[in-house]
């Protein structure tokens, strides 16, 4: 049988190969492999707790901010503080934005190009296209037909010269491709608007945390003052600019985004292929009162098994009999005999086994991928937007049961039709519209607090590791744009004894584990069909639906640090 190999996948963070087994043009089995390691969890060991943050938010520098979250939440359970409510709405307000943003990029610029064919969009009649824009979307201004065609213009110069640019390299014209090309050229218009709409709504992060990426935490609260009349802390003016990025967003969420999303879906709602794992899993985020509250999250909390809609279980990320990493098929080695370890004793002792220099394949029968393989009660999961529709439609909570309906009965589809790249696709567009008003909502909530005098956003009852106790452990759970993130630290004297971080990216990307269980990449391109095998445009857009992210890339250098590698990357 033919074997595809992708390596390196493009349009994602960090480094990952996909092999897939196809026979009669379709995908009989998959491996996927993480081809990089970075061993943060291992730097961080000794270090003040307190500091942690700093260091496994560098983790990634698209998940600008979830690691610190997670850090910070890490330390607080183990020491046992509470933070103040403004530093609780702050810091929802700060995952809001990340969230918003990190989905509008996915779906415009790392995701959009597996649906639409952009040279298609020279073929498209300016009037036509905006014709269908005031059809699809009658709020949005931009709907004329010199916006479109000045957009085609800038497109034809780019096909004239022969340079791509952004857009080089890609399967144009392959037959899974299904828009007219009024709409591709709707999709690249709003492709390019996107680039400038993202660099601003993550000023609201510079203004709460002091920059982006990274913007700066505290353990016990923000490292932000407000007093609305000051000039040197968060003042009337910078809350009036979270106002109007705020306003931005949900004009860009409510009359671009969704809106390009129901139309590019209704092309393809024969998509039914990639649902993979029928298993999901979530830790739950935006607390109304505290993270220790879980009935508090807006974000659900729960586990489904084999899709049964019926019955959400319970899920406990302190529970050493749920979740357990296995290394079966990972460049790693646990001391001992346990097969499977719970974060909290969970090893980063590196063992490398794969091929040296230039090769062709990976052995697939042994370790394969610097990914471990998680599983919750030994059942692999997949984690992310889908798996929070579909955990939240189970529970029956309301405002996501009514969206994810609206959204169904607009594209005429079932709930089954949820199990699917598409539906994944969907479910990030859906939890956007969503979060775009709870970001109004904890704003609005931040502002009434202040103005009834309460400007309280740190609590330092424990910040000196003298109230700590000697030997404590905490764990850290944030639902990152990509699924669920846990960040677990054992604290011994005042120092950082063990941390490990297990992102979402490790449950999806995730080799076999010791039962031969695939995670949820590799189950998810199983029956998937290629219309041709060696454009694989079907598995890109199956696997850019999880939006992975392996972390930021590494540079390679010798020990005079002068570069030694530079690889160029197709699509």
């Amino acid at each position: 049988m033919p074997k595809i190999v992708i390596d390196p996948v493009t349009r994602i963070e960090g480094h990952l190969r996909i092999e897939a087994q196809v026979e009669n043009n379709r995908v009989v089995d998959a491996w996927s492999a993480g081809t990089m390691i970075r061993g943060l969890e291992v730097i961080v060991q000794n270090r003040d707790p307190r500091d942690v943050w700093i260091f496994v938010e560098r983790i990634c520098g698209v998940c600008t901010l979830v690691h610190a979250m997670a850090s910070v939440r890490a330390v607080e359970d183990a020491v046992k503080v509470r933070i103040p409510k403004n530093a609780n709405l702050i810091r929802n307000i700060m995952f809001c934005t990340q969230l918003i943003h990190d989905h509008v990029v996915h779906f415009y610029h790392l995701h959009a190009l597996d649906w639409v064919d952009v040279v298609n969009a020279l073929k498209a009649d300016p009037k036509a296209t905006a014709a269908l824009a005031q059809t699809v979307s009658p709020g949005n201004p931009r709907s004329s037909a010199g916006y479109f065609k000045d957009t085609q213009d800038r497109l034809k110069a780019l096909v004239d010269s022969g340079q791509l640019g952004i857009f080089t390299n890609g399967y144009w014209g392959h037959p899974a491709y299904k828009l007219p090309p009024e709409a591709n050229l709707l999709a690249v218009a709003h492709y390019l608007e996107a680039l400038t709409w993202q660099k601003d709504i993550v000023k609201i992060h510079t203004v709460f945390g002091g920059r982006n990426p990274h913007p700066n935490f505290l353990v016990g609260g923000v490292p932000c003052s407000l007093d609305p009349n000051s000039d040197d802390n968060i003042n009337i003016e910078r809350l009036n600019l979270v106002n109007q990025m705020i306003e931005l967003a949900a004009a860009f969420v409510e009359q671009v985004y969704v809106p390009d999303l129901l139309a590019i879906a209704s092309f393809y709602k024969d998509v039914t292929y990639g649902g993979g794992l029928p298993n999901y899993l979530c830790f739950g985020d935006l607390p109304t009162d505290d993270i220790s509250n879980p009935d508090s999250y807006l974000f659900p909390r729960g586990v489904i098994l084999n899709r049964n809609l019926s019955e959400v279980l319970e899920c406990d990320p302190t529970d050493p009999e749920q979740i357990k990493e296995y290394i079966d098929h990972s460049w790693y080695e646990y001391s001992g005999d346990s097969p499977g370890r719970h974060p909290w004793e969970g090893e980063t002792t590196l063992k490398y086994t794969g091929p040296k220099g230039e090769y062709q394949e990976l052995d697939l029968n042994g370790k394969y991928s610097w990914l471990k393989a998680p599983r919750w009660r030994d059942h692999p999961m997949e984690v992310g937007p889908l798996a929070r529709c579909v955990v939240a439609y189970a529970k029956g909570m309301p405002e996501w049961k009514d969206t994810i309906d609206l959204v169904l009965t607009k594209l005429g589809l079932p709930v089954s039709a949820l199990f699917s790249t598409l539906g994944r696709t969907a479910a990030r567009g859906i939890e956007t519209k969503l979060t775009v008003h709870y970001l109004r909502r904890f704003y609005d909530e931040l502002i009434a607090n202040i103005q009834q005098g309460d400007i309280a956003t740190f609590n330092p009852a424990k910040w000196d590791p003298g109230t700590w106790s000697a030997d404590c452990k905490g764990v850290g759970i944030c639902e990152a744009p990509r699924g669920a993130l846990g960040h677990w630290i054992h604290i011994k004297n005042g120092k950082t004894f063990n941390y490990q971080a297990v992102v979402p990216t490790t449950w999806n990307a995730s080799p076999r584990d010791e039962k031969g269980q695939r995670g949820a990449y590799e189950a998810s391109l199983i029956g998937t069909p290629l219309a041709n095998p060696d454009q694989p445009v079907e598995i890109l857009r199956t696997i850019h639906s999880f939006d992975p992210c392996l972390a930021c890339g590494i540079h390679l250098l010798d020990c005079e640090k002068k570069e030694i590698t530079r690889v160029t990357v197709l699509n």
